[in-house]
C-alpha cells in the first residue's frame, strides 16, 4: 500500500497523465491505457485502493469532478454546430435513447438475469455514453465533423438523461411496488428535474450577464465560474439524486450559446482541467475495483449481456431512430458501433447497487460487475476499433496532416501548390477576395473571411489540419493568430512569418517574441520569399539516401536555397525553423526553395530580353 494520502493523490495523477502520455505517444486509445494502469495499481498489484484510501471523501471526490466535466463539455454545445444534425440528433437522443433503455431492459432481465425492477433502472442507466469517453476518441481518431459532432452531442446530452432516467426507473418501481402507494415521490422527481434545468439556465445567465457588464475581474472569471458550477450541481443534487447533472449540462449550453468571448477565452484552461480529472477518476475508479469483481465479469451471462448490448441493442437503436434522416448508411454504423460507457455508469451504478440491495431486489448484488464489465469491453472494443472503422467507412480524415495557411501572397500560393503535390490537405484564408484571385487561379483550395471571426470557427472544417501559417503582411496580426490558435494546435505546430524588416535590419517591435515559432529563419521575411518566387525560384524535393544523406545534401545544395519542410515516409512533416532539432533521414524528403537551375536560368534570361525588347 501506498505511504500517505499525499503520495497516493500524486500517485493518481502521475499515472492518469503518464497513460495520456503514452497514448498519445504510441497511438492507443487512452481510455484504454488508463482503465489497465488503474488495475494494475489497484486490484492487481494491491498498491493503492482509492476509495478505501479516502474514505467518505471518495464519493464527493468522484461526483464533483464529473460534474465539472459534464460542464466542461456542455460548454462546446452551440446550437450553430447543428446545421443540418438537428434531425438526427434529435432523434438518437430521444427516440434511440428511449429504444435503448427498452431494449436494454429486457436484455437486463432474459440474459444478466436481473429482477424487472433492476434490469429497468440498470437499462436506463446504459444508454448513457459521456464526455469522458467520447471525448478522447474523437480527439485520438480525427472523424470528419459530421460523425464526430454526432457522438459529442450524443455523448453530452444523454449522460444526464441516462442518469434521470435510472431515477425516474426507481422512482416508478418504488411507487408500484409499495404497500400504499404515494405519488408525491413521482411528483418531487419531476419538479425537482424542472427546477435543475431552471437552476442551470439561470446560473448561465448570471454568470453571462456578470462577464458582459464587467462585474467581475479577468482573475477570478475561470475560478468563478467552477464556483457556480459546484453551486449548482450541489443544489440540484441535494434536492434530487442525479438531477445536479442535468442542471450543469444546461448551464454550460446557456453559456455557449450566449456568445461571450470570455467563455471562450477561459475554455482552454477547463479543458485542461477536464483532462486532468478525466485522467485521475479513471484511475481511481479502477484501483478501488475489487478481485472478485474482475472475476465474476468472465461469467457468461455477463458476457452475454456485453455482446447483445454492443452488437444488437446499440446498432437497433440507431438505425430505427435515424429512419427519415439524412445520416448516410457509413454514419448510421459508425454511429450505432461507437457507444463506450465510462465515469457516470459506473459512479450512478454503485449509488443504485446499494440502494436496490438495501430494498431486497434480486440480481442488486451484480449491478457493479455488471457495469464494470460493459464499461470495460466497450472501452476496449470502441478504443481499438473507432479509428479502423472511420477509415473502412471512409469517414476519418486520412493521409498526412494539412496545414491551414493565413495569407494569399506569391509565396503562399507557391507553397500550397507544392504541399497539394505531395497530398498534404492545404487551405488558404484570407478576407479579401483580391488577394485570393492568385489562390483562386491556381485552383487552391481557399476560404474568403477572417479567421479570428467566431463564423469562421462554423463555417471553416478544421479537421485535417494540424498546422497553421500565419503569412500575412502584418506581423502584429500575424502574432495575434497564432497566440490564439496556439492552445488548440500545440505550441510546435504553429508557424508565423519572420518580422524581420530588411530594410533597417530591426523586428517589428516586440511580435518576435510572442505567439507561434518564427517560420524556416527569422532573416527571411514573406517580401523575401515572394520576391525569390518571383525571380524564378522553383520548389524541389529532394529524396534522402544511405549514401545521399542530410550531411551530404547541405554540402552540395546551393546557399541561397532555403529550406521549408519535410516529409517522413510515415506522413508526418516538419516545416522548418530555428527551434526545429529533428534531423532527417534516409527516405525522407527535403522540400527547399531552390534557384533555378542553368537551364531554367536560360529560359528566364530569354522571357526577361523578349520582355524588354517589346516595351
Amino acid at each position: 500500500m501506498v505511504p500517505s494520502i499525499l503520495f497516493e493523490i500524486m500517485l493518481i495523477g502521475l499515472l492518469g497523465i503518464g497513460s495520456q502520455w503514452l497514448a498519445w505517444r504510441y497511438r492507443m486509445p487512452a481510455i484504454v491505457v488508463m482503465s489497465v494502469a488503474g488495475l494494475l495499481v489497484g486490484p492487481v498489484f494491491g498498491i493503492m485502493d482509492p476509495e478505501e484510501d479516502f474514505g467518505n471523501l471518495y464519493g464527493p471526490i468522484i461526483t464533483v469532478a464529473v460534474a465539472i466535466i459534464l460542464f466542461e463539455a456542455s460548454l462546446n454545445l452551440s446550437f450553430k454546430e447543428l446545421r443540418g444534425l438537428g434531425k438526427p440528433i434529435f432523434r438518437i437522443t430521444t427516440f434511440g435513447a428511449f429504444i435503448a433503455w427498452i431494449l436494454g431492459s429486457l436484455t437486463a432481465h432474459y440474459i444478466a438475469g436481473l429482477s424487472w425492477a433492476v434490469a429497468f433502472v440498470i437499462g436506463g442507466l446504459f444508454i448513457v455514453t459521456g464526455p469522458t469517453v467520447i471525448l478522447p476518441l474523437l480527439r485520438q481518431s480525427k472523424l470528419k465533423p459530421r460523425a464526430a459532432k454526432i457522438l459529442k452531442w450524443e455523448g453530452i446530452i444523454v449522460d444526464p438523461i441516462g442518469a434521470l432516467l435510472a431515477v425516474f426507473a426507481f422512482e416508478i418501481i418504488s411507487f408500484f411496488t409499495a404497500q400504499n402507494p404515494d405519488g408525491s415521490d413521482l411528483v418531487m422527481f419531476f419538479a425537482a428535474s424542472i427546477f435543475a434545468a431552471i437552476l442551470g439556465w439561470a446560473c448561465g445567465r448570471g454568470i453571462g450577464w456578470m462577464f458582459e457588464t464587467g462585474n467581475i475581474p479577468e482573475y477570478l472569471k475561470s475560478p468563478g465560474v467552477f464556483i457556480v458550477v459546484i453551486l449548482c450541481f450541489t443544489v440540484a443534487d441535494e434536492i434530487t439524486h442525479e438531477t445536479g447533472l442535468l442542471a450543469v449540462t444546461a448551464m454550460g449550453i446557456t453559456l455557449a450559446n450566449m456568445g461571450i468571448s470570455s467563455v471562450a477565452d477561459m475554455r482552454h484552461f477547463k479543458e485542461n482541467m477536464s483532462m486532468l480529472l478525466i485522467s485521475a477518476i479513471f484511475i481511481m475508479l479502477t484501483a478501488s475495483l475489487q478481485v472478485e469483481i474482475l472475476l465474476e465479469i468472465f461469467q457468461p451471462r455477463i458476457i452475454g449481456y456485453v455482446i447483445l448490448m454492443m452488437f444488437i441493442v446499440r446498432p437497433l437503436s440507431i438505425f430505427i431512430s435515424t429512419i427519415g434522416t439524412d445520416l448516410s448508411l457509413n454514419e448510421k454504423i459508425l454511429t450505432g458501433w461507437i457507444a463506450p460507457r465510462g465515469i457516470v455508469a459506473l459512479t450512478v451504478s454503485s449509488y443504485f447497487a446499494s440502494i436496490l440491495a438495501d430494498a431486497g431486489y434480486a440480481g442488486a448484488s451484480i449491478i457493479t460487475t455488471l457495469t464494470f464489465g460493459l464499461v470495460f469491453f466497450t472501452v476496449v472494443a470502441h478504443g481499438f476499433s473507432i479509428g479502423w472503422l472511420a477509415k473502412k467507412l471512409h469517414l476519418s480524415m486520412e493521409g498526412r496532416p494539412g496545414t491551414i495557411i493565413i495569407g494569399s501572397n506569391d509565396f503562399t500560393v507557391e507553397l500550397a501548390k507544392s504541399l497539394m503535390k505531395v497530398k498534404a490537405p492545404v487551405i488558404i484564408v484570407d478576407s479579401s477576395w483580391e488577394r485570393l484571385r492568385k489562390t483562386r487561379e491556381g485552383g487552391i483550395p481557399f476560404y474568403h473571411g477572417e479567421m479570428l471571426s467566431e463564423q469562421t470557427e462554423y463555417h471553416l472544417d478544421t479537421t485535417p489540419y494540424e498546422y497553421l501559417i500565419a503569412a500575412t503582411e502584418f506581423h502584429s496580426y500575424n502574432a495575434l493568430v497564432c497566440t490564439t490558435f496556439m492552445p488548440e494546435y500545440g505550441r510546435t505546430n504553429v508557424y508565423k512569418s519572420s518580422p524581420y524588416l530588411m530594410q533597417d535590419n530591426s523586428t517589428d517591435d516586440i511580435v518576435d517574441k510572442i505567439g507561434g515559432r518564427v517560420l524556416f529563419k527569422e532573416d527571411i521575411s514573406m517580401d523575401f520569399l515572394s520576391d525569390q518566387v518571383n525571380n524564378g525560384y522553383v520548389f524541389r524535393q529532394t529524396t534522402l539516401t544511405e549514401q545521399y544523406d542530410y550531411n551530404r545534401y547541405l554540402s552540395e545544395r546551393d546557399e541561397d536555397t532555403v529550406l521549408l519542410y519535410v516529409l517522413k515516409p510515415s506522413g508526418k512533416m516538419y516545416y522548418y525553423s530555428e527551434e526545429l532539432k529533428m534531423t532527417p533521414e534516409a527516405e525522407d524528403i527535403v522540400v527547399s526553395l531552390a534557384p533555378p537551375n542553368k537551364k531554367n536560368k536560360k529560359i528566364q534570361e530569354k522571357l526577361e530580353t523578349q520582355r524588354n525588347s517589346n516595351q
